[in-house]
C-alpha cells in the first residue's frame, strides 16, 4: 500500500463504501457514472470563506461538481461517492490521458483564489478585501496575491488523503488543477505545501520533508535565479541526495525559488520548473534579483 505514515496531529478518517464515514453528504446535482480513480486533484474553490457557500453551490449547479470540500475550519462534505465521476477538472490532462473527470477524485479546498494586488491586501474578484496576504510570482500561476490555508484545512486535506489511498488500491497520485490544465487554471495557489503532503501521504518518508516545509517564503516578492552548472542540475522532490530525482534543470535557466533551507549542511533551493515543484542545491544557481524575470 501507498500510504505513508500518519502523522500524530492528523486525526484518521475513513472510507467505507464509497463515502467518508461520519462526514455530511450532499448528492451533488452533476454526479456522473462508475469511474476507476488513479488520481486525486486538489482545487481552490476561488470564493467567498462562508462556511457551506461553496458546497451548497456545488451540490446545486448542473455546470460543475466535485467530491469533496474542506472548508477553513477543517470541516469536510461530500457531494459524489469516490467512485462516481465528478465535474470538477474540466479540459485537462494528466500524463498521457485526456479527461482527468473521467479517472480522478476531486478535493476543492475553500480558499478566494488568486487575488489582485492592492494597497493594504489583495481583492477577489467578488470584491472582498484579504489583508493577510502574500504576494508573489510563479510561472504557473502569474503574478497575484495570495491567501495562505488554514492549518486546519492542511491538517484535514492531509487526514482525507490517507483515507482515500488506504481505502482505493487503484489510487496512484495527488496533483493539482493547474497541473492537469496549464495556462488554464491556477489552482491551487503557490502557498499550498503540496511536496509535504505528498511526501507523507505517498510514503515517501524523507526525514527532509518535514523540515523543508518548515521554510516557507514569507516576504512579499519571489526570488529569482540562474541555474550555473556544466550540463544540467537535478532537481528533487525533497532537498536530499535519497533516491528522489524528479527531473533536470538545464544550465542558465532562469527559474524562481519559493522556499530556502539548510538541509544536511547544504543551502538548498525550492524552485519551479516545467510544471513541477522541486529542490535544487543552492550552491549551482546565481541569484539575479526580486521578480527580475
Amino acid at each position: 500500500m501507498l500510504t505513508g505514515t500518519i502523522p500524530p496531529e492528523v486525526t484518521p478518517v475513513q472510507i467505507k463504501n464509497h463515502k467518508l464515514v461520519d462526514a455530511p453528504f450532499r448528492a451533488a446535482k452533476l454526479t456522473g457514472g462508475a469511474i476507476v480513480p488513479t488520481v486525486v486533484v486538489l482545487h481552490d474553490t476561488a470564493g467567498r470563506l462562508d462556511k457551506g457557500n461553496s458546497a451548497e453551490w456545488l451540490a446545486a449547479t448542473p455546470k460543475a461538481s466535485v467530491h469533496f470540500v474542506v472548508e477553513t475550519d477543517g470541516s469536510i462534505t461530500q457531494l459524489v461517492p469516490t467512485n462516481r465521476r465528478a465535474g470538477h477538472a474540466g479540459q485537462s490532462h494528466f500524463h498521457g490521458r485526456d479527461d482527468v473527470n473521467a479517472f480522478s477524485i476531486g478535493i476543492e479546498i475553500v480558499n478566494p483564489g488568486k487575488l489582485r494586488p492592492v494597497p493594504g491586501g489583495g481583492m477577489s474578484w467578488f470584491k472582498v478585501l484579504y489583508t493577510d496576504v502574500t504576494v508573489m510570482t510563479t510561472p504557473e500561476h502569474g503574478h497575484g496575491a495570495w491567501l495562505d490555508y488554514t492549518e486546519a484545512q492542511i491538517t484535514a486535506v492531509e487526514a482525507l488523503l490517507h483515507a482515500l489511498f488506504a481505502a482505493i488500491p487503484t489510487l496512484t497520485d495527488i496533483t493539482t488543477h493547474w497541473y492537469i490544465s496549464p495556462g488554464r487554471k491556477v489552482d491551487t495557489n503557490p502557498l499550498f505545501p503540496l511536496a509535504g503532503i505528498r511526501g507523507r501521504v505517498l510514503g515517501r518518508d524523507d526525514p527532509a520533508v518535514a523540515e523543508a516545509e518548515g521554510s516557507a517564503v514569507t516576504s512579499g516578492a519571489v526570488d529569482w535565479v540562474a541555474i550555473d552548472v556544466t550540463g544540467s542540475l537535478n532537481m528533487r522532490r525533497w532537498p536530499s541526495f535519497n533516491p528522489n530525482v524528479i527531473g533536470t534543470v538545464p544550465d542558465e535557466t532562469l527559474v524562481p525559488v519559493l522556499r530556502r533551507g539548510v538541509f544536511g549542511g547544504r543551502e538548498w533551493a525550492q524552485i519551479i520548473f516545467n510544471g513541477q515543484t522541486g529542490w535544487v542545491l543552492a550552491l549551482y544557481t546565481n541569484p539575479i534579483g526580486k521578480d527580475a524575470a
